[in-house]
């Protein structure tokens, strides 16, 4: 069953329920307190002449059941409205006028015990009182009754009013219900809507959120998934993208060395008599190689930084810079390119092959961006939240559009240069995953014509 049909039904009930019963137990509570007062007056009016027959009994020590029905039946001559009779204990009359219905109250009745019912006959209702009177010949009953119909017949009235009022209660309470449930589920009728449409591919979509009630929360909590779902497919969309063109840069990278070692090899094989042409030949093949080398050797290390984690150590940073800048030294010199290294003392939390190999992989970098003569600076500073590795040179630049992309695998700003060098534009992304696995932040700043500035920042050691 639908919400809405839900609480439509459940209104209508819950109302026909509390009404039916308020009304019954309101009109029942009115028609027993009058039944109360008239069993009341019945009883008043019986206990009368029964104190007359007892002062009479004082008054004769032989008084007995004819003298009684004597009384008794002056009593009820002198009364209209009521009834009285003189019973003995085997329902005889012994004065007085007969009952309108069989009654059992007499022989229910136990010793000086007075009581009353109601008695029915046809359509007429009637209080019956009755109180035992004891004489020198035996015990007698003193009977009295009153016609209490109109108690009855207004019960009836009653409930046929209220239940003509409970009907049209009923009707605009279920107007009133079919307005308020579908109140209630329009917004739910719009999340729905919406939850198909995001279901069906719109990723955009959202509910128009009113209120603090639980089905505002709701809808806040559906716009709250469908922008994490949105945002979720974007980055699996863009990771499959990223995936494709890798495959396609890993191709065309691959492709380039093999078709010149390739067409060498065919070029050696059919003139072989050639020694200028072999030591050409030779060296295309072995730059060549020497290329597909460093890209297969780039390529294993992303993938065995995807599936292991790193073992982080306390490591003294100017030690492991100057170390590091040692290791390159020797090439930058043969290239004119001069080195300064300004490391100041400090610990950080590295995996040391690896951080070496990120900044070998920046100076390598700032190597290929400037020309001979040119200056490159490696730095390292402390503060209180870690340790800072800063490589700057003042080479060609980066243009703005390509600082964004330069950690994506195989993308290369210049890719002439770049080939020319040896390069195979997987540098970058190693050193940004080597970063991330030691929880740090790799950010480049670069202005064409005037160099770039590589920092990484890493976390402190134990003394900071």
């Amino acid at each position: 069953m639908r919400l809405f049909w839900k609480l439509f039904c459940s209104m209508v009930t819950i109302t026909a329920l509390a009404c039916s019963i308020g009304g019954f137990v309101l009109i029942d509570g009115q028609f027993r307190a009058g039944l109360d007062a008239q069993a009341e007056l019945v009883t008043t009016e019986n206990a009368l002449p029964r104190r007359t027959l007892l002062r009479q009994m004082q008054f004769s020590r032989t008084f007995t059941q004819e003298e009684a029905a004597r009384l008794a039946g002056e009593t009820s001559e002198s009364r209209d409205s009521v009834r009285f009779r003189l019973s003995d204990g085997e329902g005889a009359v012994l004065a007085g006028h007969r009952l309108a219905a069989a009654s059992s109250l007499v022989s229910s009745l136990e010793e000086n015990e007075a009581g009353w019912e109601v008695l029915r006959s046809g359509d007429r209702f009637y209080l019956h009182a009755a109180a035992p009177v004891g004489l020198e010949d035996g015990t007698v009953y003193l009977e009295n009754w009153r016609e209490v119909g109109n108690l009855f017949a207004l019960r009836k009235t009653q409930y046929t009013v209220f239940f003509y009022v409970l009907l049209g209660l009923l009707l605009a309470t279920a107007l009133a219900a079919l307005a308020l449930s579908a109140w209630m589920t329009r917004p739910l009728g719009r999340l729905s809507e919406a939850a198909r449409q995001v279901a069906g591919g719109a990723l955009e979509r959202r509910v128009e959120v009113r209120g603090d009630d639980e089905i505002a929360r709701l809808g806040r909590d559906f716009n709250q998934m469908a922008a994490q779902l949105e945002r979720h497919v974007a980055e699996l969309t863009d990771h499959a993208r990223r995936q494709e063109e890798f495959l396609h840069s890993f191709a065309h990278e691959t492709k380039t060395p093999l078709t010149a070692i390739i067409g060498y090899g065919e070029l050696l094989l059919a003139r072989p008599e050639d020694p200028e042409l072999v030591r050409e030949g030779a060296g295309y093949i072995f730059r060549e190689g020497r290329r597909l080398e460093n890209l297969s050797r780039k390529l294993l290390d992303m993938f065995v930084l995807e599936k292991d984690g790193v073992a982080l150590r306390e490591t003294e940073m100017s030690a492991f810079l100057n170390r590091a800048a040692g290791i390159l030294r020797p090439a930058l010199e043969r290239d004119g390119v001069c080195l300064e290294v300004r490391a100041q003392p400090g610990t950080a939390l590295i995996e040391p092959d690896l951080m070496a190999s990120v900044c070998l992989n920046l100076l390598d970098n700032a190597r290929k961006a400037v020309s001979r003569g040119g200056h490159i600076l490696l730095e390292g500073s402390s503060s209180e939240n870690g340790y800072t590795i800063s490589v700057t040179d003042d080479g060609r630049g980066i243009a703005p559009e390509d600082l964004r992309w330069i950690t994506e695998p195989f993308y290369m700003a210049d890719k002439s240069r770049s080939r020319a060098q040896g390069g195979a534009g997987l540098g970058l992304t190693v050193c940004q995953r080597i970063v991330t696995l030691h929880g740090a932040a790799l950010e480049f700043e670069s202005e064409p014509g005037r160099g770039t500035r590589a920092r990484v920042f890493l976390k402190g050691g134990a003394g900071h």
